[in-house]
């Protein structure tokens, strides 16, 4: 049993032996063609193909050459260009009074403006204090990168400024300026601006309306029938009002005179002090 397994092993390797030889022999057959190839080519052809190649080779070199050429040719044309163009621009900044420097000083402050006008950043006052007014006294606005730009950033700030029509409120019985404040604002704190916008003149009157109540002289007394101007309000102004509502508030506290009383009032007042004072001494007598 022993001996089968060797005689079975040993063809096996015999085998291997044979393969790996005939491999080898393959290997060796290539490679005497490659060299019989080789000793084919002769003299002659093997000069030819030599030519052909230095043929190229001076072909490619002449064309890098010219194209080496036609680079110096741009460059300088460039060079050129270039030159020309800085002279042009410093001939139209010259036009407009300024100079490549005030130029890009020019361009900070424009992009700066047109971002606030654009975005409508701040208030219209804002955007014109920096720094549309100065823009439109300079006249690098003239100038070709500048020109559409200002002129729609023109049209944007005035429609900006434009205000919206004042809302109108008409009074009913029970109404106070501090009400309608808290009403319209959702703070009754900004009344005062109410005030202000109806001193000189209410929105309009209901015809029952008595026709002295044109006017909202005193803050504390309002009518039915009256249709008062509900301004739009800035966060600046709202603060201004909130501020002016406590001075109001204080100078109530401590009776001092404003320009929020009535002065008709108070003479009724005297006038009706002074005849109960007489009525008084009459009783005396």
């Amino acid at each position: 049993m022993k001996l089968h397994k060797l005689f079975l092993l040993f063809f096996i390797a015999f085998g291997l032996t044979m393969s790996n030889a005939n491999l080898l022999a393959q290997d060796d057959d290539d490679d005497d063609d490659d060299d019989q190839q080789m000793e084919e080519m002769d003299e002659e052809e093997w000069q030819r193909q030599m030519d052909e190649l230095n043929a190229e080779k001076s072909n490619l070199q002449s064309r890098l050459s010219a194209l080496n050429s036609e680079i110096d040719g741009l460059k300088s044309t460039s060079a050129n260009k270039d030159k020309e163009l800085e002279k042009c621009e410093n001939d139209l900044y010259a036009m407009v009074g300024t100079t490549k420097s005030g130029v890009a000083d020019f361009r900070k402050k424009f992009e700066e403006t047109e971002k606030k006008i654009n975005g409508k950043v701040g208030t219209p006052a804002d955007a014109r204090k920096m720094y549309y007014d100065e823009i439109s006294k300079d006249k690098a606005r003239c100038l070709p990168e500048f020109a559409d730009r200002y002129a729609s950033m023109t049209k944007k700030l005035a429609d900006w400024e434009v205000k919206p029509p004042e809302a109108c409120y008409t009074v009913v019985k029970g109404d106070c300026l501090w009400k309608i404040s808290k009403m319209k604002y959702g703070s009754p704190y900004y009344w005062p601006a109410i005030w202000d916008a109806n001193k000189n003149g209410v929105a309009n009157m209901d015809s029952r309306t008595n026709s002295r109540h044109k006017k909202v002289t005193n803050p504390n007394l309002i009518y039915p029938g009256q249709c008062l101007k509900i301004p739009t309000l800035t966060d600046a102004q709202k603060k201004e009002a909130e501020n002016s509502s406590k001075r109001y508030r204080k100078t109530r506290k401590t009776k001092t005179t404003t320009t929020t009383t009535d002065p008709k009032k108070d003479v009724k007042k005297d006038e009706k002090k002074d005849v109960k004072k007489d009525e008084k001494k009459d009783v005396k007598k």
